[in-house]
C-alpha cells in the first residue's frame, strides 16, 4: 500500500486539519500518518483556543514516521509558528522526503492574516523551497508574489513568480474572486487550466485541506503532477457535491461520499 504523511493542526470538529488529510488519503486509497503541530478547539464557526506543540516534540512525531513507514508523499498545512516550520524544514532535508506538497495557509479568504509575520518569513526561506507543489489561494498568491490579482492573465502572472522563486510547480486557486473553481497549475514550462464545476453548496470547511491532501495522495500513488490535480478536483468536487449538512456555521464536506454504504447499513433488530 502506498502512504502519506500530514503534518498540520488537528481540528477537533473533524472539516479540517489533520482530521481531513486522514479521511481524504483514505478515501484515495493511501495509508495516512500524521505529525500533529498543534491542537484547535474549534467548530464549524469558529476557533475558540489553540495549543500548540513543541519543536521537539513535532521532530519526534517525524521521526517516528520517517524511521519506520516512510512516506511516498508529504501534505504540510497551517503551522502557525517560525519554530515549528523550522523544525519540519530540518526533519525534510534530513529524511530527503519526495512529493511534498505545502498548503502556505497565510492569509484567509477574506484578506484577514493567519499567522506572524516573522512565521511568514520562515516559511517563505525555509519550507516553500523544498516544496514539490505549492498550493496558494488567491490572497497568499498576492503575498508571495506580492502583486495585486484580478484576473485570470495576473494568475497567470503571479503563479509565474511564484514557480520561479521557489522552484517548485504551483497549483494557484482561483476560487470565488477570480476565476470561481478554475485553478492553474504552473511549471517550468506549462501552464494548464484546470476548469472545475461551481457547487451551490455553503459548507465549505476544510476545502484547501482536502484538495493538497487528495493531492499529495495520488502524487504517493505514481500519478504525474497534472493527473494528481485533476484527480483530486474530481474528488472534491464529488465530496462538496454530496452536501453533507452538519453544524450550525460553514460545515465540513463529505470525504467519505464514495464509500455511503458502510455508514448506511444499521443492525437488524
Amino acid at each position: 500500500m502506498k502512504t502519506a504523511l500530514t503534518i498540520a493542526g488537528s481540528d477537533s470538529s473533524g472539516g479540517a486539519g489533520i482530521q481531513a488529510d486522514i479521511k481524504t488519503m483514505a478515501a484515495n486509497g493511501v495509508y495516512a500518518m500524521s505529525a500533529i503541530t498543534a491542537l484547535t478547539a474549534q467548530n464549524t464557526t469558529g476557533v475558540s483556543d489553540i495549543m500548540e506543540v513543541t519543536p521537539k516534540f513535532l521532530g519526534e512525531q517525524i521521526d517516528s514516521v520517517f524511521t519506520d513507514i516512510r512516506p511516498g508523499a508529504v501534505k504540510i498545512g497551517m503551522v502557525a509558528s517560525a519554530q515549528l516550520i523550522s523544525k519540519i524544514a530540518e526533519k525534510l532535508k534530513e529524511y530527503d522526503a519526495k512529493n511534498v506538497v505545502v498548503d502556505p495557509v497565510m492569509v484567509a479568504t477574506s484578506g484577514a492574516k493567519l499567522i506572524s509575520d516573522d512565521a511568514i518569513e520562515t516559511l517563505k526561506t525555509e519550507l516553500m523551497p523544498l516544496a514539490d507543489l505549492l498550493t496558494p489561494n488567491i490572497p497568499e498568491a498576492e503575498v508571495l508574489a506580492d502583486m495585486k490579482i484580478g484576473s485570470e492573465a495576473e494568475m497567470e502572472a503571479a503563479a509565474g513568480i511564484i514557480s520561479r522563486k521557489y522552484g517548485c510547480d504551483v497549483l494557484c486557486k482561483g476560487g470565488h474572486k477570480v476565476s470561481d473553481a478554475s485553478d492553474l497549475l504552473c511549471t517550468d514550462s506549462q501552464r494548464i487550466w484546470f476548469r472545475g464545476e461551481r457547487i451551490d453548496n455553503p459548507n465549505t470547511h476544510g476545502t484547501g485541506c482536502t484538495l493538497s491532501s487528495a493531492i499529495a495522495s495520488n502524487l504517493a500513488k505514481g500519478f504525474s503532477m497534472e493527473k494528481s490535480i485533476e484527480r483530486a478536483k474530481a474528488y472534491i468536487t464529488g465530496a462538496l457535491s454530496a452536501r453533507l449538512d452538519l453544524g450550525q456555521g460553514s460545515g465540513p464536506m463529505d470525504h467519505t461520499f464514495d464509500i455511503k454504504s458502510a455508514f448506511t447499513e444499521e443492525a437488524a433488530e
